[in-house]
């Protein structure tokens, strides 16, 4: 919604600010029990420079599952309470339980990024100018109805967005974006990504298709493969294939990749990686070294679908790196003029470049439905959840 500057003074005198704010919680206990539920909390009082947003759309993201469900078990998953005051309670192993100790007793607020409308402003006037703007936004504490946020963390979505059109409008294109713009910053020429079927891999697909850099995508399903060469991808390797050592040689060979982003985490697959683009630099080296190629070569884990450790092999030779890496510590790394560059690209590509497709919305209650959860938390894709907190 768009307010005539004669008409946004009386939105801002007429305006009546919420008195409560149901918001979600994720608490794990003592006893190895993970429970959510629905928490009353007052309307925060905005600062100077801060707007209240009223969430309609916040996605449920792999980022924001390790804390909504942590490492319960879904097969565990019963609810209890009632409509109103759903309770959704879930099972944690006793060997992992050890490990979330800092975790035990406290009830945290659960949600990355959202969008929505500025219903409330501070006093100042960068503020006052968002009132009635629909907006995303980046923080914690999404999966609530209302939200107080700083004006820096908003982005202001273009005339003709819908809030679920824009509710994913940080985490994955900004990671999408921070991949690229790494691979430039390290002198890399082209990069391998795992988990490539996800809403984030089919941004990164349409983004390395416009910016040309050469991709390799690994899945772990055919269908995931004919879906991404469908799209104009080029190197796809099946992880799941008994050629897959092949394939990924031959894609790492074709493109020159010296980087990869991995969404796996635990298993064989970053050092598949890197031993593969070390096969691929000794086999056209022109002479031999019994330290392996000395060009750098480089996996960053960004996520953790699989909890196993990480399995490295010898073969490697002797310049490379693992290492995490997250797209919050990449912006703090280019600064707030290249972060702004980049928000302002991803606001002009929400529909194209960085469109996500959601296969459900649901209410803050229904998120608490065992089933449902079950259901989001496989993280499969095109499955991609959606929450309402308003609805």
């Amino acid at each position: 919604m768009r307010l005539a500057p004669h008409r946004q003074e009386r939105y801002a005198v007429s305006m009546a600010t919420p008195q409560s704010n149901l918001e979600l919680r994720s608490t794990v206990h003592a006893d190895g029990r993970l429970q959510l539920n629905l928490v009353s909390v007052p309307v925060p009082q905005l600062g100077e420079d801060e707007v209240l947003v009223k969430i309609t759309a916040t996605p449920i993201n792999p980022s924001d599952l390790g804390l909504l469900l942590g490492p319960a078990d879904p097969a565990s998953l019963t609810a209890s309470g009632t409509a109103e005051h759903p309770v959704l309670t879930g099972t944690i192993h006793p060997k992992v339980l050890a490990s979330l100790a800092a975790r035990v007793g406290v009830s945290m607020a659960v949600g990355n990024e959202g969008a929505g409308d500025v219903v409330a402003a501070g006093p100042s006037l960068r503020a006052q100018a968002l009132l009635g703007k629909k907006v995303a936004t980046l923080g914690h504490s999404m999966y609530a109805q209302y939200r107080a946020v700083p004006v820096d963390a908003l982005m202001v979505l273009p005339e003709g967005l819908t809030a679920a059109e824009g509710a994913s409008a940080f985490v994955n294109p900004l990671t999408a974006l921070g991949m690229v713009e790494t691979m430039r910053l390290e002198g890399h020429q082209a990069l391998v990504h795992t988990a490539a079927a996800s809403s984030l891999g089919q941004m990164l697909v349409r983004l390395c298709l416009e910016e040309r850099v050469p991709l390799v995508n690994v899945v772990r399903k055919p269908e995931q493969a004919a879906l991404l060469r469908e799209m104009g991808a080029t190197h796809v390797c099946d992880s799941s294939s008994p050629e897959f050592a092949t394939q990924l040689l031959e894609a790492i060979d074709a493109t020159g990749a010296t980087l990869g982003f991995d969404a796996i985490g635990g298993g064989p697959l970053a050092g598949q990686i890197l031993a593969a683009m070390e096969k691929s630099l000794s086999q056209k080296a022109n002479r031999y070294s019994r330290y392996g190629s000395a060009t750098h070569k480089q996996v960053y884990i960004y996520g953790a679908l699989d909890l196993s450790p990480t399995t490295l092999p010898r073969t490697l030779g002797m310049a490379w790196g693992v290492s995490g890496w997250l797209v919050m510590h990449f912006l703090g790394r280019v600064g707030g003029d290249a972060a702004a560059r980049l928000k302002t690209r991803v606001a002009a590509g929400l529909k194209t470049t960085f469109a996500t497709q959601f296969a459900k919305e649901i209410s803050l209650a229904e998120a608490l439905d065992a089933d449902i959860a079950r259901a989001y938390s496989q993280r499969a894709t095109g499955a991609k959840y959606l929450i309402n907190p308003n609805r």
